[in-house]
């Protein structure tokens, strides 16, 4: 009996690693670990040799990669080791990991809670909602809202957290999230992610007609060399982590398309970037270009229509639409799907509508060309 506890003991720190692994691979989020308002009288000193002064127990090595890195910021810009700081100038440090003292506070904020037990809560989350506590996000996160549905103010580092994360996604795409309330059931979770056994599918509105019914992209996906802040595709194992895409065309409309994009691994920004490989960023997506009219007429009448469907749809058109999996306990299939969210939706339907009827018009000018 001791040996066999032992051996299941070993197994769960073994699947908390991998969790660990999986759920850092995915994240984008940057946590602020030290912020210094610059003296008066600083005369000008290089960013590195003022934080090397400042902070304790770290080498300049250290320093010098965080802002190689693009971890150092001044007012809220990232800048290299040779920035040379100035009275007044705020100096911020950000770092993967959050600080182990940083408390989630809870807040009362509405969640649509799918499904729930007493080891896993499904959640269908709103856009303009960030997952985790992070820089510049510190409250009105997912994890805000549960700890107080969970009734219970906690800890970021684990000692009394309640919501246990088993994945993320971006704070303007929206739908279907799995999180577990217990560690054995955060851990089983997240080694069905860790093997690519969880079937996650997304809903997402692309700019251009695609040119095949149905793809795969398989490539790695990295840092933007130029903008940090950005994902960007390479072909080059040491350059990213391995990402896979499936996706497939559900419904045309002409200058976009609705696809379905099913993951095999999770990296940050994955469909996003993958789309604007493929030369067909997401509908409204700001950061990888999918916010300006790419395709369609030069009329005014079309540019006005697709600016209002940027106001109904002010994010980039991506939905977690399903989710499936094993329960960590039971080893029952469970499977939950989402219905779009009404931004999205309206977004389609005008999409829609248009395409019928510019079909209509061309049919009319060939009629009127015979």
């Amino acid at each position: 009996m001791e040996e066999q506890s032992r051996s299941i003991k070993k197994q769960l720190n073994k699947e908390a690693d991998n969790q660990e692994k999986e759920l850092h691979e995915g994240a984008d989020e940057l946590y602020e670990h030290y912020n210094f308002i610059v003296d008066k009288g600083q005369s000008l000193l290089r960013i590195d040799k003022f934080l090397f002064n400042h902070i304790e127990n770290v080498s300049r090595n250290k320093i010098q990669q965080a802002a190689k890195a693009g971890n150092i910021l001044v007012n809220g810009i990232a800048e290299k080791q040779n920035y040379r700081v100035k009275p007044l100038d705020t100096v911020s440090v950000l770092m993967s990991q959050p600080p182990r003292e940083m408390e989630v506070i809870p807040e009362d904020i509405p969640l649509n809670i799918v499904y729930e037990d007493s080891d896993l809560i499904i959640i269908n989350k709103q856009p303009n909602m960030v997952v985790h506590p992070a820089y510049g996000n510190y409250t009105g996160t997912l994890v805000n809202a549960l700890c107080f549905y969970f009734g219970e103010q906690t800890k970021i580092d684990g000692s009394k957290q309640n919501p246990f994360l088993v994945h993320r996604i971006d704070k303007d795409t929206s739908g279907i999230m799995i999180v577990a309330k217990n560690e054995y059931a955060q851990a089983k979770l997240s080694t069905q992610f860790y093997l690519h056994s969880i079937e996650r599918k997304y809903h997402a509105l692309v700019w251009g007609d695609m040119a095949k019914e149905e793809g795969t992209i398989e490539s790695y996906i990295g840092r933007n060399e130029a903008d940090r802040r950005m994902m960007d595709v390479y072909f080059d194992s040491e350059k990213g982590k391995y990402a896979i895409t499936h996706w497939k065309v559900l419904e045309r409309f002409g200058y976009v398309t609705l696809v379905e994009c099913e993951l095999e691994t999770g990296r940050t920004h994955q469909i996003r970037v993958h789309m604007k490989h493929l030369g067909h960023p997401l509908f409204n997506d700001y950061v990888y270009g999918g916010n300006r009219i790419l395709k369609g007429t030069v009329y005014s009448k079309y540019k006005q229509f697709v600016k209002n469907c940027f106001s109904l749809l002010p994010r980039q058109a991506l939905h977690a639409k399903s989710l499936k999996f094993r329960h960590p306990f039971t080893d029952e299939v469970m499977f939950f799907d989402s219905d779009l969210p009404e931004d999205m939706q309206a977004a389609i339907n005008k999409w829609r509508n248009y395409a019928v009827h510019k079909n209509l018009d061309d049919e009319m000018e060939e009629v009127l060309k015979s």
